[in-house]
């Protein structure tokens, strides 16, 4: 759907229609991506993070958070357990942790691929070689949010980054061939409804293939701890207009959006998203992995985990994927 911005700026504003928008929104879904809810089980494999973002929890100088990193051997273990729960992807995550070196990186993904799974990875900012060599290897998917395309507030929450160099390594990731993730936070201190109007805009130009929206949840050991935080009507809002914008793509159903609402996942499939990410990770690492406080199911095996979000699916009408979940259709790059 084509939406100018004064338009996307009056949805993303009227709190009191937000039903219809979310109603809308979902019949676009049903018609442009069906009923099917296509399940990722996630891997958080280290919160070791060279960066120093002001929002996020396992920021460098977090001096508070217990460290951990998997070896090859346990991340690979989990992946194995993950396939044999029926996930047909993998999504690797982490900080930005280099000692995940190009070789070992694609190590590890030859070594899921043979699961039959497609494999996502959402590692941060790397080399364009690095890109290449895990693809070349049999990485299917990328991850990255631009988080804002308000560069001056970028720069200010992101010190010694650059939203220039982040934009061009989304897209060397479309360059290569990935299918290509991104997304936004919203709920940002000093963020304007006009600057997420531009961000929905950005994902559109560039043409990505899932989009997630992060409401922005203050974590008591980063600078911005006593900030208000965004909301889920508006985190919702967002994703719908998001849906309108670009009707067949992929569009997660983000935890953190739980951790606002008992119910947020739920809500987001009812208001446009078609993903959902359980956690597969074992043990203590479920609670290290803490970007912001109050993130759900950190006490579930990965096996309640999917049980649980698989009633919740069905609950509402809805059926899990039994495929890939590619956008449009797409298979992992391996297989075709």
């Amino acid at each position: 759907m084509e939406l100018e911005k004064t338009e996307i700026i009056r949805l993303l504003s009227d709190k009191q229609n937000q039903d219809d928008l979310f109603m809308q929104a979902n019949i676009v879904r049903r018609q442009y991506v069906g009923d099917e809810v296509h399940l990722r089980g996630l891997i958080e494999f280290s919160n070791i993070c060279r960066n120093n973002c002001m929002y996020c929890g396992i920021r460098r100088d977090n001096s508070q958070l217990k460290r951990y990193r998997m070896s090859e051997e346990e991340l690979i273990d989990t992946a194995r357990k993950a396939a044999e729960m029926g996930f047909k992807t993998i999504v690797m995550q982490s900080g930005e942790d280099v000692w995940f070196s190009r070789d070992v990186m694609c190590r590890i993904v030859e070594a899921i691929k043979k699961f039959d799974v497609a494999v996502t990875l959402s590692v941060g900012e790397r080399e364009y070689d690095d890109y290449k060599a895990w693809f070349d290897a049999g990485a299917d998917r990328y991850l990255m949010r631009i988080e804002t395309t308000d560069k001056d507030l970028y720069h200010r929450l992101d010190p010694g980054m650059s939203w220039q160099h982040r934009h061009d390594c989304l897209m060397a990731l479309k360059e290569i061939g990935y299918e290509l993730g991104s997304g936004i936070m919203v709920g940002l201190p000093q963020q304007s409804v006009e600057s997420i109007a531009e961000d929905l805009l950005y994902l559109k130009e560039i043409e990505v293939d899932m989009s997630g929206i992060g409401p922005f949840i203050p974590h008591p050991q980063t600078p911005l701890k006593d900030e208000a935080g965004g909301t889920l009507d508006l985190a919702r809002r967002t994703m719908a207009v998001m849906r309108l914008l670009m009707p067949d793509i992929n569009i997660p159903a983000t935890t953190a959006m739980e951790s606002l609402h008992p119910m947020g996942r739920i809500l987001a499939l009812q208001s446009g998203a078609n993903v959902v990410m359980p956690n597969v990770t074992e043990g203590e690492y479920r609670k290290l992995y803490e970007l912001y406080p109050g993130k759900i199911c950190v006490d579930d095996t990965p096996l309640h985990c999917k049980t649980c979000i698989g009633a919740k699916i069905m609950s509402i009408g809805r059926k899990i994927g039994a495929g890939y979940g590619g956008h449009a259709g797409r298979l992992p790059h391996m297989m075709k």
